[in-house]
């Protein structure tokens, strides 16, 4: 990615302008970009301060503190039933590189389209614009390198924990892969009681930092560790969260969960390739679940994750890394080579 100067349109009537002070970096802002149109300005997970409102926002003010996250229409069936995470229109309003009246938001200074709007916001940028719905208020006086993370990353995992699972106290809960999102499902595991806390990665540093932030267990993913699951949670784990989302990784996600289990995949590394598993896998009443941002309503959801890092019961700062943002280019590859969890652009 490169640094240049372009024009961004100004918001519209149900619109807000943000300008953006941090923004984190998510593995989705990689993986996109073999499929979203280019020229794109990317980034999904920004921060900021409201300078601009549009006529009809009745909820945000000039001055307010947000969190972006995604982009949802707030009127098909899904989000009327207060499930926005699963809208309808998501395709369209988080990929396509327009707005919600099939535009471009952003231009070069001599006037070629460039596509935005990713998210609904493309917060690699000075300036974003955002619909009054995906911009979420929060305190003012919240770490904002830690704010920058909850608009997808942390919402996802946290919210899988806490909103796709409902886990309970007591509960036994897997997580494959812990980068950030698989980190935050440790963290909301710990405040939801759970008592057994696993954590699977092949990065010695990885499990280390999930010890520190709530797991009970770790194991290196070559290690046999859907038989030693099965051992500490006396015959299968309740849940099983995959953020690796391999073939392999799922069955073993299966295979660890007992009868009646719950198994979650957030990713799909490769669109274009099938997963295949034999139903006998699920024959015993096991649940197969595709995660999307944590099951979340963001206006509920972000405010309760931020309360949690206000009060400590969300340890992000253990995660995240600033990079200016001139240094985008270098986060990337940090984050892609596994050197750092979560990086945080500060503007």
């Amino acid at each position: 990615m490169h640094l240049m100067p372009l024009e961004l349109a100004a918001p519209r009537d149900d619109e807000v302008l943000i300008e953006i002070s941090h923004v984190g970096i998510c593995h989705t802002d990689i993986g996109v970009q073999q499929q979203h149109p280019l020229p794109a300005v990317l980034g999904h997970e920004g921060y900021g301060t409201v300078i601009q409102c549009g006529d009809t926002v009745s909820d945000l003010t000039i001055g307010d503190r947000v969190v972006l996250t995604f982009g949802y229409c707030g009127q098909c069936r899904t989000c009327t039933m207060a499930e926005p995470a699963h809208c309808q229109q998501m395709p369209a309003l988080n990929f396509s590189g327009l707005d919600r009246a099939g535009e471009t938001t952003l231009t070069t200074t001599d006037g070629q389209p460039v596509h935005g709007s990713f998210f609904y916001q493309s917060s690699f940028a000075s300036h974003a614009i955002a619909h009054q719905n995906n911009a979420v208020r929060v305190a003012r006086d919240l770490p904002p390198a830690l704010m920058a993370t909850l608009g997808c990353g942390v919402q996802t995992g946290a919210g899988a924990v806490v909103n796709t699972f409902a886990a309970e106290p007591g509960a036994s809960l897997v997580c494959v892969g812990v980068g950030s999102v698989g980190l935050s499902a440790i963290m909301a595991a710990r405040i939801a009681r759970c008592q057994w806390i696993i954590a699977v990665d092949p990065n010695p540093q990885r499990r280390q930092v999930a010890l520190e932030v709530g797991a009970t267990h770790v194991f290196d993913a070559a290690d046999d560790w859907v038989g030693e699951v099965q051992t500490i949670s006396d015959g299968g784990a309740d849940y099983c969260l995959d953020t690796a989302g391999l073939v392999t990784t799922l069955h073993a996600a299966l295979d660890c969960v007992r009868p009646g289990g719950h198994v979650a995949l957030a990713t799909v590394p490769h669109w274009s390739e099938g997963f295949h598993f034999h139903p006998a896998a699920l024959a015993m009443g096991r649940t197969l679940t595709g995660i999307v941002e944590g099951s979340s309503n963001p206006q509920v959801f972000i405010p309760q994750l931020a309360q949690w890092v206000a009060n400590g019961a969300l340890p992000l700062d253990t995660i995240v890394t600033e990079y200016p943002f001139e240094a985008i280019n270098t986060a990337l590859d940090d984050l892609a080579a596994g050197r750092v969890i979560k990086p945080v652009l500060v503007l």
